[in-house]
């Protein structure tokens, strides 16, 4: 029996104080901007990838 994805829902928590994170970047790490635009550039390529999928 196949296995059907209709939706494909990916969350992130950066700088979390509470479990101790300071939520300040590290040094040499990318502005926030360009982690958005990389977390969309996955996203955007895994749904490619399931909508090739299921192509017949």
């Amino acid at each position: 029996m196949p296995i059907i994805v209709d939706e494909v829902v990916i969350s992130v928590e950066v700088g979390n104080r509470e479990a101790g994170g300071d939520g300040a970047a590290p040094a040499g790490a990318p502005p926030v901007a360009d982690k958005q635009a990389l977390v969309e550039e996955c996203v955007s390529r895994v749904l490619e990838i399931l909508r090739e999928r299921q192509e017949p």
